[in-house]
């Protein structure tokens, strides 16, 4: 997390803004606290898409649909304000790093039994989008965060709201919302996307977690490369466990119709019986990240706590 800088509003809504949490397509996205104290993140939309009406119709009608998921294995949507001149969304704040942060800079690949809670909790996160009527379409590392209870799956349905513009305009197809090395085949071709689409997405996210690679391999060589061997090749699950090796291959069919449902997805992860509740029952992390997580926790609490605008230096 940064700190704010000369351009960032202090407050948004009626949230104060305690730093920068990171930037993406959409906007940027900031720490912040209400006045009852509750600590929130909250994705303040670029201005360039703020002047777009069609925009600004699918993301208001996005948030309504991003309000009605329940459950425990999200960051909720909290609060919103589509109608403003720069629109905002306020989700609950979840107080670990990203999939992305913990395999490729922290810790590295994940053991097998940690990748199965992490299917498990990203199929029943998933459950609950698709309840309320959602695709989440950029389901990736980045938007996977771990928490010592069990991962939480962020900016679901929000990414839909990005189909409208390309750097061009309007875009029709939607082909390009998601992540290059995450997408399913049927966002690469300009399909029509279903829930189905996110099932090939968590398999990509459970085989980065038990390798640290892309199951097909980086953008290096080329986006474009990328997305033809996202359509037409087979992926390389060298070094994914033997165990939940035919699961992540099942997901990854390239025809949607042969991938397996979240329920089955559950099931063969082996962990159904150990989430509940939000939360896994047995510890699921392997030590040294549960005391990272620990310290990641103490940081944020000097942040909620920053010296007031009279003290010291303000």
């Amino acid at each position: 997390m940064r700190k704010l800088g000369g351009g960032d509003p202090q407050h948004i809504g009626a949230y104060r803004l305690l730093g920068r949490l990171g930037a993406g397509g959409m906007g940027h996205v900031y720490l912040a606290r209400s006045d009852r104290g509750r600590t929130v993140a909250v994705k303040l939309v670029r201005e360039e898409l703020a002047a777009l009406e069609e925009f600004r119709e699918r993301f208001r009608q996005e948030v309504e649909s991003a309000r009605r998921v329940g459950g425990h294995w999200t960051a909720p949507v909290l609060d919103a304000d589509t109608e403003a001149a720069v629109p905002w969304v306020a989700t609950g704040y979840v107080a670990g790093p990203s999939l992305q942060q913990v395999v490729g800079h922290d810790h590295g690949a994940l053991p097998e039994r940690s990748v199965r809670t992490l299917g498990a909790g990203l199929a029943h996160a998933l459950q609950d989008i698709h309840a309320a009527g959602i695709v989440h379409r950029d389901l990736k590392p980045s938007n996977v965060l771990v928490t010592i209870d069990g991962p939480r799956v962020i900016d679901f349905g929000i990414a839909r709201a990005l189909e409208t513009v390309t750097d061009g305009g309007v875009s029709r197809t939607g082909a390009l919302v998601g992540s290059p090395g995450f997408m399913a085949p049927e966002q690469v071709r300009g399909d029509r996307v279903t829930p189905a689409c996110d099932v090939f997405c968590l398999g990509s996210v459970l085989a980065y977690a038990a390798t640290g690679n892309l199951p097909f391999g980086s953008a290096n060589s080329g986006v474009h490369a990328l997305m033809f061997r996202i359509a037409q090749e087979e992926p390389d699950l060298e070094g994914v466990p033997e165990g939940i090796a035919d699961l992540v291959r099942d997901c990854l069919k390239k025809d949607p119709a042969a991938r397996p449902g979240l329920a089955e997805v559950l099931e063969r992860t082996g962990a159904q019986d150990t989430v509940t509740g939000g939360r896994s029952r047995d510890p699921w992390l392997p030590s040294a990240l549960v005391a990272q997580l620990g310290r990641h926790a103490v940081r944020l609490l000097d942040t909620e706590n920053p010296e007031s605008p009279g003290g010291p230096g303000s």
